[in-house]
């Protein structure tokens, strides 16, 4: 566990020069000691300095094809080792999934918005690799969610697309990400997700479910919607990202099920957009219609470089992911030929249930890859030429 997970922060705000302030993890204490900060606050503790030594070098020898192996240098690390954000997070927040998890496709969270900055050397270029090339001198275009009209029905016919489902993160902004985040901080932020949400109107209109005290009746009828989130799988538990467990935890839906947002589970928010069927124009509309209307009230966290920041830095820029759960049993003999299509149009193939997960009855969940370096309309626009050669292709054979 690294530096910020013990952390009992008292003031939520983040202040953006802080660390050059010289004000970075202070305590009370330091306060009362003149503000010079104790040098435990400046150092890495020897238990987590020993832990991370540890988790590097089994990373080293092991055989993981994450990112964080390929970019994870002897001399990064020993770059990085000793650094801290001004909420206490260390290399070893970022990485300890990572560590404990070498079958990750990445392995590295962000503690803090802080650490895209403070570990800069090692989030850099996995986020140029994950993301087709966005480098560190790139800077993220401005959000543009284009021409809202201009996507149709990718399978008009119902016969291969099962459902379609457009979504992005937002981080609140004067808050850390989950890692660092106090049970009271959880609850507050709750608060302020809970009336925003209920102030949406017409088909976004609907009502929020605190996970904390749920009905069992209401959770059992979330769960058979595929809307509950569970508690965090075993890549957010290495991440530290599930403390407090529900407290601050909620889900919001629309009266017909086609809208939700999810509360603190991996990021600060998840906003959806879904429905049955391949009407991509239909969902993307009520996706956008959502955010502006959320943004009016909640202001999110926005780096100039990185775009909106998220807790994954897959994630980041766009935040964008819109995906289609797809029916092509004759490409799924060819996976190959499937992979090779979707890498194409930089779409991610994964198993019906998302990230770690089997195809079941070969149905695939297919989504755009990218999404930095590109705006909102340019991030979908990729997944709806995809499927749309996908299914062309399938119809093919």
């Amino acid at each position: 566990m690294g530096g910020c997970a013990s952390k009992d922060k008292k003031d939520s705000k983040v202040v953006e020069n802080e660390t050059a302030a010289g004000t970075g993890g202070g305590t009370d204490a330091d306060a009362a000691n003149g503000g010079e900060g104790n040098k435990s606050d400046t150092m890495v503790d020897a238990a987590v300095m020993e832990k991370m030594e540890a988790g590097f070098a089994k990373l080293a020898a092991s055989d993981s094809k994450s990112l964080l192996k390929k970019y994870l240098t002897k001399e990064v690390f020993d770059a990085l080792k000793n650094k801290k954000t001004s909420f206490g997070s260390t290399l070893l927040d970022c990485v300890q999934s990572g560590f404990e998890n070498p079958d990750s496709g990445v392995g590295i969270y962000a503690p803090d918005a802080e650490s895209y900055t403070v570990f800069s050397d090692l989030f850099d270029p996995i986020i140029e690799d994950y993301h087709k090339g966005f480098k560190k001198t790139d800077k993220h275009p401005q959000r543009d969610f284009g021409d809202v009209n201009a996507f149709g029905n990718v399978d008009p016919t119902g016969e291969f697309v099962v459902s379609t489902r457009v979504r992005c993160g937002r981080s609140m902004e004067g808050y850390p990400f989950n890692p660092c985040l106090t049970e009271a901080q959880y609850k507050e932020m709750e608060e302020k997700v809970s009336s925003t949400l209920s102030g949406l109107e017409g088909e976004l209109k609907g009502k929020f479910y605190p996970l904390t005290g749920m009905d069992k009746a209401v959770q059992q009828q979330l769960i058979d919607d595929h809307f509950l989130f569970k508690e965090g799988d075993r890549f957010l538990q290495a991440a530290n990202a599930c403390r407090f467990w529900p407290s601050g935890r909620g889900i919001y839906h629309n009266d017909n099920k086609t809208f939700l947002v999810w509360c603190n589970e991996e990021d600060h928010l998840r906003i959806i957009s879904m429905q049955m069927g391949g009407d991509l124009g239909q969902i993307y509309r009520r996706l956008v219609t959502a955010v502006n209307d959320i943004e009016k009230r909640i202001p999110f966290s926005h780096h100039d470089r990185l775009g909106f920041l998220t807790f994954c830095p897959t994630n980041l820029g766009t935040t964008i992911r819109a995906s289609v759960h797809i029916k092509v049993p004759k490409l799924a003999k060819d996976y190959a030929k499937l992979e090779a299509t979707a890498d194409k149009y930089n779409l991610q193939v994964r198993g019906t249930r998302g990230e770690h997960s089997e195809a079941e009855g070969g149905i695939y969940d297919i989504s755009n890859k990218r999404r930095m370096g590109l705006t909102e309309f340019q991030a979908v626009k990729e997944m709806y030429d995809g499927i749309s050669e996908i299914i062309k292709i399938e119809k093919s054979l």
